[in-house]
């Protein structure tokens, strides 16, 4: 069965805008070289590439967090909601970019209520009200938070420390969620299931960012999607045309191996990138 058609971005302004980004690391490896993306209000973008493309060192830029990993932006602008990101992470956070890094990396020792209290300190003063109903929405979209809230974060499987990862995201209300790789190291059912909570968390006015390998999950959530190849930016388009072409595989070699019915090399043809189901 086919995902469900995303919904349509309300007005046309630009939640993300990335112009003309160069950055490097060590003032001597350029990691990206001249990629301009938009992300429109209310919509998924996709960012696609193989490893070493440049997918994570882009979402540090726009994070503000590049500078923890040596890097820095030697030309060009990112902006969100027409206000520029001068690479302070905490700025970021206030101006409601909010980032889920790779690898989830939840507080193992603390428990799912102390996990997402941490998650909205970044918001500064907060009302006892607001932190209320920040949590409930989260125990609303992943309930498993809301049955697991006392248990420690370190007991949790995979699937549920990304939701526990998104959840703590959630907690300072962004306007725009960076996702990187939460599909990373999942059964396909849970991946399945990131896929659908992705799409809910959009639906209901959360633009999205989403940064992936895993190119026939992130083309069945997406608007549009972009494709890295060695810092620049290759191919780019509606997530349903791209999904529907070939050009993604060429570029991608490999994206969709975990659809083939048969061992990668094996001469079993791949099914279509569109295949991937919620």
């Amino acid at each position: 069965m086919s995902p469900p058609e995303p919904p349509s971005a309300p007005g046309g302004s630009a939640a993300l805008s990335i112009e003309d980004l160069h950055v490097t690391y060590g003032r001597a490896v350029e990691a990206l070289r001249g990629v301009s993306l938009e992300l429109p209000a209310g919509r998924v973008v996709a960012v696609l590439g193989s490893n070493g493309a440049g997918k994570s060192t882009l979402l540090r830029a726009v994070s503000g967090t590049l500078g923890l990993h040596r890097g820095a932006v030697v030309r060009g602008t990112v902006r969100v909601g027409g206000q520029a990101l001068t690479g302070d992470p905490a700025r970021a956070v206030r101006g409601g970019v909010v980032q889920v890094p790779e690898g989830r990396r939840v507080f193992a020792g603390l428990t799912v209520e102390e996990n997402l209290r941490a998650g909205g300190l970044g918001q500064g003063r907060q009302s006892a009200a607001a932190r209320r109903r920040a949590r409930e929405r989260v125990f609303e979209l992943l309930p498993v938070l809301a049955e697991r809230r006392r248990q420690r974060a370190g007991l949790m499987s995979g699937g549920e420390q990304q939701m526990l990862a998104i959840g703590r995201a959630l907690m300072a209300g962004p306007r725009v969620l960076l996702l990187d790789e939460p599909s990373l190291g999942l059964a396909p059912r849970m991946v399945r299931q990131i896929g659908s909570i992705v799409r809910e968390i959009n639906r209901q006015g959360t633009s999205v960012l989403l940064v992936e390998q895993n190119a026939a999950m992130a083309l069945a959530i997406a608007h549009r999607a972009s494709v890295l190849e060695n810092g620049r930016v290759r191919l780019e388009g509606p997530a349903a045309e791209l999904a529907a072409g070939d050009e993604v595989r060429r570029l991608y070699l490999g994206a969709a191996e975990e659809d083939s019915p048969g061992p990668a090399g094996a001469g079993t043809p791949r099914p279509a990138l569109s295949r991937w189901t919620a």
